[in-house]
């Protein structure tokens, strides 16, 4: 049986790996008094600090906000914010709604998906590039548009996007 001592010691340290990233996360926990309403919160401080929602990461956040496991995977999984695989180092968000979708942003999608290899939700195998899609970005009137490392850009046309993807994996092999 372990003392006092010791028990106390472990719970101060945080997570038993001893990875500082966990601290942050009891941080935000904290802050929020353990909340179960913070979920949201805590698991964008997670992605921020891991890069992706591992599973081990998913089951300490259940653990510690008291949540079935089901409940953090299911809002990890319905908000496409949430990455359950690590990205690549840039990242390409195509919008598929209504207005994009009708004026090519599925001709986007497969131009990138062909000149990059993979599919959407995949990354290269060099980890350069994460191609992922959004059902709406809220940018209609500039449809089609694109998200590249966080910037959007409109009514892009497939030659336009591979270019920028190019010039990302031309900045790599130089």
């Amino acid at each position: 049986m372990q003392s006092s001592a010791v028990k106390g010691k472990k719970d101060k340290a945080g997570h038993p790996s001893g990875d500082k990233r966990f601290k942050v996360l009891d941080i935000t926990m904290k802050r929020n008094q353990f909340r179960q309403d913070a979920l949201i919160e805590v698991l964008h401080k997670a992605q921020e600090a891991f890069g992706y929602l591992e599973e081990d990461v998913l089951m300490y956040i259940a653990r510690k906000l008291k949540l079935p496991l089901s409940r953090v995977f299911g809002v990890a999984t319905f908000y496409h914010l949430f990455s359950l695989k690590p990205s690549g180092a840039h990242t390409c968000i195509v919008c598929l709604g209504t207005a994009c979708y009708v004026k090519g942003g599925g001709e986007v999608l497969a131009s990138l998906e062909k000149n990059l290899g993979i599919e959407q939700g995949e990354t290269t195998e060099d980890g350069q590039v994460s191609l992922i899609t959004a059902r709406c970005i809220g940018a209609c009137g500039i449809a089609p548009a694109v998200v590249y490392d966080g910037t959007v850009a409109g009514k892009q046309e497939p030659e336009q996007a591979v270019e920028r993807i190019t010039a990302w994996t031309k900045t790599k092999a130089e």
